[in-house]
This record gives C-alpha cells, sequence and structure tokens, in this order.
C-alpha cells in the first residue's frame, strides 16, 4: 500500500430504532454528533448489510463483516475467536465457549436471567473465581481462562459439539431460563458443569463480599458461543492491507489475529462507559506511522443498550463521538492522506437490551475525494438511521463494503 491511511471505527450496537421518551427520535438522532455529522457532510452515508441472513446478530458476526470476511465462509463461532485473543491455542479436538458470570434471580420458583454481567464484576475478582474453577473444575476435560470482567473462558477437550444449542445471555433478558439452556449433543455434559459452578459460586468468597458491599452476586455461569479454531486469510492476503485492531473485546481482538492485524491492547480499556477513549485514539494514531490500517471498537453503546439505558446509550455515543471521532480527526491531521469510516456492527435496539439483523449506517470520508455535496446524491447532513436509508446506497455484503472503502467507493462517486 501506499502512504495513505484507513480508519474504521466501530460504536458497538449504536444502531437503534426510535424512542418514545426522545420525541421519536433514535439515540443517535436525539445525541450531540457533531464530529460523525461533519463525516457524512464531507462524505457519503449508505447501509450495510452486517449480518448475513441465517447468522446471528452478535459483535462476531457484525465485526467479521465490517472486517471484509464472509462469515458464512469463515465463521465457526464466537468464543474460538476469543480464545485466539487471549492465546489459547486450540487443538484439532478442542471447543471453546465463552463462560459469562451471570446473576440468576428465583422469582415465583423460576429461575431468571437478571445479569448477563453478573453486576459487571471486575476483572480482578472475576479472576479469582476462574481460578477456583480451574482448580476444583479443571482437568483433562475442561480447562478454564480468566478474560476481562464478566468474559471469560472454557476449553472442553474432547466434546463433541455438532448439534449442541445455545443462547446467548445478553440476549434473555428477564426470562425464565428454562427454554434457553444449552441443548442438543453433548448438553449433558455442559449443564453438570454449569450446576457445579453453581456450587462453587454460592459460597466463594467474592460474592460473599459482593453481597455485603451491596453489589450483585456473580452467583452462576452461562456457557455458549462455542466453536472450533477458523481457518481464514490474513487482511493482507485477501486485500494487501496490514494494520492493527484496538477493542476491549476479546471476540474483537480474536477477529483481529486470526486477519494478520497486530492486536494492541490499551491500559484502561474497560468495553464500558469508563473506558479509555483518549488511550484507543492515541494507541491508534500511533500505531499509524508504521501500518497502513485500524480498526477501532467501542462497547460501550451495545453495553447500555443490553442495559436499557436510553441516558447511558446517549452518553456512550456523545463520548464516541467527542472522544473517538473527534479525537481521531485531530490525530489524523498528521497525515496527508486518509480515509475515514463510521459504523456499528448492529443494532441494539435500548427498549429491546437485544441485537437485530436490520442493516446499518455507515458514513464515510476520504481525503482523495473532493465531493460536491450539491451533486452527491449520497450526501447527508448528518449521521442517523434515518439518513443512511434515505441516501438510497446499499452494499449486502462486509467484503463489498470492505472493498468500497479501500477503492474510495469510485464506482458510487
Amino acid at each position: 500500500m501506499d502512504n495513505h491511511k484507513y480508519v474504521i471505527l466501530c460504536p458497538d450496537g449504536m444502531a437503534d430504532f426510535p424512542v418514545e421518551e426522545l420525541g421519536g427520535k433514535t439515540p443517535l438522532e436525539y445525541a450531540n454528533t457533531p464530529h460523525m455529522d461533519s463525516i457524512a457532510n464531507k462524505g457519503i452515508t449508505g447501509l450495510i448489510k452486517t449480518i448475513p441472513d441465517g447468522c446471528l446478530p452478535g459483535s462476531d458476526i457484525g465485526s467479521m463483516s465490517i472486517l471484509g470476511y464472509d462469515p458464512v465462509k469463515y465463521y465457526t463461532g464466537r468464543s474460538p475467536l476469543e480464545a485466539a485473543s487471549m492465546g489459547v491455542e486450540l487443538g484439532a479436538n478442542d471447543a471453546a465457549f465463552r463462560l459469562n458470570l451471570v446473576n440468576i434471580l428465583e422469582e415465583n420458583g423460576n429461575k431468571v436471567m437478571h445479569d448477563y454481567s453478573g453486576g459487571h464484576i471486575d476483572t480482578e475478582s472475576a479472576a479469582k473465581i476462574i481460578q477456583t474453577f480451574q482448580e476444583r473444575l479443571g482437568g483433562d476435560k475442561i480447562s478454564f481462562y480468566p478474560g476481562v470482567s464478566y468474559r471469560h473462558l472454557m476449553v472442553a477437550h474432547d466434546l463433541n459439539i455438532n448439534g449442541l444449542k445455545t443462547v446467548a445471555p445478553h440476549d434473555i433478558p428477564d426470562k425464565v431460563i428454562d427454554e434457553y439452556l444449552p441443548h442438543g449433543t453433548g448438553s449433558k455434559d455442559i449443564l453438570d458443569i454449569m450446576k457445579k459452578a453453581d456450587v462453587i459460586l454460592k459460597n466463594h468468597p467474592v460474592n460473599l463480599e459482593r453481597v455485603r458491599d451491596g453489589k450483585l452476586p456473580a452467583n452462576s455461569i452461562w456457557l455458549w458461543g462455542q466453536g472450533v479454531a477458523p481457518s481464514m486469510p490474513t487482511m493482507k492476503e485477501e486485500y494487501g492491507i496490514g494494520g492493527s485492531v484496538i477493542s476491549a473485546v476479546d471476540l474483537v481482538k480474536g477477529i483481529g489475529k486470526y486477519a494478520g492485524l497486530t492486536v494492541i491492547n490499551v491500559p484502561g480499556a474497560t468495553g464500558y462507559l469508563d473506558t479509555n477513549y483518549k488511550g484507543k485514539v492515541d494507541y491508534g494514531i500511533e500505531s499509524l506511522n508504521s501500518g497502513d490500517f485500524v480498526y477501532i471498537h467501542v462497547e460501550a453503546p451495545d453495553e447500555a443498550s443490553h442495559e436499557g439505558s436510553v441516558s447511558k446509550k446517549i452518553r456512550a455515543i456523545e463520548d464516541f463521538d467527542t472522544f473517538i471521532v473527534g479525537g481521531m480527526l485531530e490525530g489524523l491531521r498528521k497525515f496527508n492522506e486518509y480515509t475515514l469510516m463510521v459504523l456499528p456492527d448492529h443494532y441494539n435496539p435500548v427498549k429491546l437490551k437485544k441485537h437485530t439483523p436490520e442493516p446499518v449506517p455507515f458514513c464515510w470520508f476520504s481525503t482523495r475525494i473532493k465531493i460536491n455535496s450539491a451533486k452527491n446524491k449520497y450526501h447527508s447532513n448528518f449521521y442517523t438511521e434515518a439518513m443512511a436509508q434515505n441516501s438510497g446506497l446499499f452494499f449486502n455484503s462486509g467484503s463489498l463494503l470492505f472493498k468500497g472503502f479501500l477503492n474510495s467507493f469510485q464506482d458510487f462517486i
């Protein structure tokens, strides 16, 4: 590649539906986002189908699409991507599982998914729990690995998962869990592990301390997202470009590893509203001194939606615009030529508190192209879901969008 720099910024789960208390506006429409609006105004907007038909709407599928990979062809499960990020190499007979520390309540004799994040348990406390699992449940057949906050990894050795069905805990908020428990091939072993974990968690010192402090205990685990190691070409092999990925989320970093990108771990990147926005931008700009491309992923809007908090989602969007988009635009001034695109990986309507598969809005700008907004039919004054829908520009796959992103959408401008 030449000295041109390529940047994609992803506010996870930002796309949303109109919200009644916001006067019928979406959180993105309601939020103050001058930097994203500026990109839309100077460049183009449109829609991209990040979730192919038959795929579940999630950050794994969405980010894989955004980075130009066809999930139908390359996706083997969420957890193998997280394993790669954590430096866990999967053997030929290994199956990786995401392990969520969750909070389940008893209501009228039923067990209900109260909190998919175990009260957003801190990483240090969670690591103590995972260590206990490894000591008491780990061995030749099962291994446990600590991750970040509530997100962890379990690897099953020599377990047949063909036909095993699981559900993400954030997709069943406040629902009775019985019909969503793992089922199919291998489910008996998985359910047995979950039951044993519940016994350990009931009187674990971490949970006893959390209860004393008025915090939700992580009183159960939820195993899901299982899969085996994928095989996919690097981005350099597929598109002739290399670079870096920045995220607090293991699955996004895992996609980056399989894509041959350098994974940059930013201190203070939490995957929540308190993440180190400035650090992500600073590390991203620094990476462009030696690389061509950087993908910066921010989890906060998605977490706010899963909580069902309109106010937190608006805050997350505005912080993303101010610190990530604004900071990146400022940092890119040191480079003569650059191309920048902003888009979420999927919808996460705050009222539903779960992902949905609608095509998401993107906005794009490049110093290579001088766009006459009066003549450009894909021009928008603002970056919103409605503006992107009204532009008429639509890509039905991530690979087509990524090629357009690299080639300055020359066929459309």
